[in-house]
């Protein structure tokens, strides 16, 4: 066949160059074919034992089914979304099981998961014929719900949080304000609040901050089963503002710096968070309301109404209601000798009396415009022993440091936040080990 597939002046070439043009062909077939040739030789000639072949059939052993095996199973996890309704979110979860989306619909045992809010994960264990095995999801108080299949029903059973604290590091730059600074490091909006609580009493930051100005945070966040739950406390952090270095260690439930005096001052500077001062302390302001010249005995803090306003100080409450031209506002005493004042109020805190103790940063009320003045704002007052004095100047006492009884363990632990503050300046790493 081969020589028929040769050109016609091939067949007319002399023996000789038949046999020189067989060998071309041949020696550039393909190597298959070199093989196939080798095979054709006897084994014999090549000293070769004769090969023999035994075929056996073997009975293999029969396994009897047992309550452990189970047809196979998928799982697939989805969020739910705003808006989603059970049979939507099945849907996307692959559950094509009219029985399973009936129970979820309509039982008791079910009304966590039809109150899942958007973002929740829900985990989905289905057949390969798409009816549902199990789910499973993150009630409110952080504990696991399993949502089992048995029998022609389901059953809902409810596993205790299994909580885990993993600690995370961020670091940032300010290019305008403390916000827009941690929204670019990614951190949680209640790190941020932290790390302005923690150097509130050290840095305004309203007015103190500047471009450039650096920080480092260390803090923990909180997984329940394995899913984030909560942002924890913050366990050191760095705040570099002009040039001066700021460090906080958490230790038993307070801040101190690595040589154990406490960095929260008896006093914050501000009572409302990243706000605006609109009008500070003077002794001759152009009155916006009564149009002339007078004493403004205290700090104006521009903020939208409904902003909360906290205490700035461990106190009791002496009086609140409706009083002129301050409108609705609170006075807490402090220590005997300091009282603050907070007016134009829009309301109170829920449950606010008269003797009420509170704490430093507890919420007494919210930012309004009752009272004689022009727009919303927080009118904050400080005292002295009676005498009016700049909140944002005044010097303000510290807090108590760390007990010499506790002093060791305090030690320990800060070294070792201030070693990896050391390490960690500068960078920007999503996790620590």
């Amino acid at each position: 066949m081969l020589t028929q597939n040769l050109p016609s002046q091939a067949r007319k070439m002399p023996d000789g160059r038949k046999k020189l043009r067989w060998f071309v062909t041949l020696s550039t077939m393909p190597l298959l074919g070199v093989v196939t040739a080798f095979g054709l030789v006897p084994q014999s000639d090549l000293g070769l034992n004769p090969a023999t072949v035994s075929i056996e059939q073997i009975a293999l052993p029969k396994v009897a089914p047992s309550a452990t095996t189970t047809a196979a199973s998928f799982w697939r996890n989805e969020r739910v979304q705003r808006g989603d309704t059970v049979v939507e979110l099945l849907r996307r979860l692959n559950i094509e099981d009219a029985a399973a989306s009936a129970w979820l619909r309509t039982a008791p045992e079910a009304e966590s998961f039809r109150k899942l809010a958007a973002g929740r994960e829900v985990q989905a264990e289905t057949h390969a014929g798409g009816g549902l095995v199990a789910l499973r999801y993150l009630g409110d108080d952080g504990a696991q719900v399993v949502i089992e299949k048995q029998g022609d029903s389901y059953t809902a059973r409810t596993l205790p949080a299994q909580l885990e604290k993993r600690l995370y590091v961020r670091t940032g730059e300010i290019k305008s304000n403390l916000y827009a600074a941690t929204d670019v490091a990614d951190m949680p909006e209640a790190a941020a609040r932290q790390l302005a609580e923690i150097f509130g009493g050290d840095i305004d930051f309203h007015h103190d901050l500047r471009k450039g100005d650096k920080f480092t945070v260390v803090y923990e966040m909180i997984y329940s089963n394995g899913a984030l739950v909560d942002t924890g406390h913050i366990q050191a952090a760095e705040f570099i503002n002009k040039n001066q270095t700021y460090r906080a260690v958490h230790f038993q439930g307070d801040y101190y710096t690595p040589e154990g005096d406490s960095v929260r001052k008896a006093f914050l500077r501000s009572p409302i968070e990243f706000s605006r001062v609109s009008s500070g302390f003077t002794n001759s302001r152009f009155h916006p309301v009564l149009n002339k010249w007078r004493a403004h005995r205290g700090v104006d803090f521009a903020a939208p109404i409904g902003t909360r306003v906290k205490a700035t100080a461990d106190g009791i409450v002496t009086s609140f209601g409706r009083q002129g031209g301050y409108g609705n506002f609170v006075s807490v005493s402090h220590q005997g000798r300091f009282t603050t004042l907070y007016g134009h109020l829009s309301k109170f805190a829920k449950g606010l009396r008269r003797g009420q103790r509170v704490a430093q940063g507890d919420v007494i009320g919210y930012v309004g415009m009752t009272g004689m003045t022009s727009g919303p704002h927080l009118h904050y007052e400080f005292k002295v022993d009676g005498q009016q004095r700049d909140p944002l100047r005044v010097a303000l006492p510290d807090a108590k440091p760390v007990g010499v009884e506790n002093m060791a363990a305090f030690q320990l632990a800060a070294d070792s936040f201030v070693a990896r503050l050391n390490l960690l300046r500068n960078t920007n790493l999503a996790k620590l080990d």
